[in-house]
């Protein structure tokens, strides 16, 4: 398909965004060659007000990384818009549609620190910095004595600040951000502005819905809609929509304290999750199958919500 007019692919203008949205822009090449793109930056709220609280979930918050994106679709100065979808509230605005989802990166959680040993190899009292409840949450129930505290930037910046004060004993990333952004996760340490930062992986400690997933968004009807159905993978798409629609049943936004993860085999969809409603700390867990993603959310969510009513 070759459309008369070139495509603008509207993004963030961080690292990360950026590298995301070169895989949306290589991905339309082998599938539509020919095809002309440009990208144009956005900034949204959460790049430009440093200083918001992430781990505060208000109504500000909602949507603090995609919200200007989206009004740049819906008022044509840009024609997809590329998310990473764990940022997108489970709404999509009325005339928008998620036209494709990327195949899913690794979803796992990455402790980074300047200690070897992991999360056990952390001394007492270890300054953590994350603004995730989630992960603050179930970090804290595995290591009570450490001490979390907010940290704001993006991937390389969270980096430098383990790598060089001593403000923070360590951090926690996304694995499917630190591989986009071109780090050997087979090693288990980085370099960083000088320093050795040690890799753990934190396969205990269940992703947020939608974690490792890109989404391009676009307006409904469009002919954009036709040219990114190529990209669309169906498989991480219904996985993905299982976690989010766990979040929604329970009524919470993204930075509630909600772990979730789905995997298909034999178009049956397995779902797990984590759900700590309070900063007591109770942590509820669930697990159900089914062939759809809302039967299977629904179920996963029913047990999470009994769980808290008892």
């Amino acid at each position: 398909m070759s459309p008369a007019e070139p495509l603008t692919l509207g993004t963030r203008g961080s690292d990360l965004a950026l590298a995301q949205s070169r895989l949306v822009l290589e991905a339309l090449a082998t599938f539509h060659p020919g095809l002309v793109t440009e990208l144009k930056i956005i900034t949204t709220t959460g790049d430009a007000q440093g200083a918001l609280p992430l781990h505060e979930p208000t109504a500000e918050g909602a949507g603090l990384f995609t919200r200007q994106l989206e009004e740049a679709l819906a008022g044509r100065e840009i024609d997809l818009a590329v998310h990473s979808l764990k940022d997108l509230p489970v709404d999509t605005p009325e005339g928008l549609v998620l036209a494709a989802i990327l195949p899913r990166a690794p979803v796992a959680d990455l402790l980074v620190s300047r200690h070897s040993g992991g999360v056990e190899g952390l001394p007492g009292g270890a300054v953590v910095g994350t603004s995730s409840p989630r992960r603050a949450l179930l970090l804290q129930k595995r290591r009570p004595d450490i001490v979390v505290v907010p940290i704001r930037g993006n991937v390389p910046t969270r980096l430098s600040k383990v790598a060089r004060s001593v403000e923070y004993d360590a951090t926690i990333l996304a694995a499917a951000g630190l591989g986009r952004l071109g780090h050997d996760l087979s090693m288990d340490e980085l370099q960083v502005d000088g320093s050795t930062l040690f890799l753990e992986r934190l396969d205990w400690m269940l992703p947020a819905p939608g974690q490792g997933a890109i989404a391009v968004e676009v307006r409904g009807g469009d002919r954009e809609e036709l040219l990114l159905k190529a990209l669309h993978h169906e498989s991480t798409a219904r996985c993905v929509t299982a976690e989010r629609l766990v979040l929604k049943h329970l009524g919470g936004g993204c930075q509630m304290a909600l772990g979730a993860l789905a995997t298909e085999s034999d178009g049956e969809i397995f779902l797990r999750a984590v759900f700590i409603p309070d900063s007591e700390g109770t942590v509820f867990t669930a697990e159900a199958s089914a062939t759809t993603a809302e039967d299977v959310a629904r179920r996963v969510a029913d047990q999470l919500l009994s769980q808290r009513s008892q």
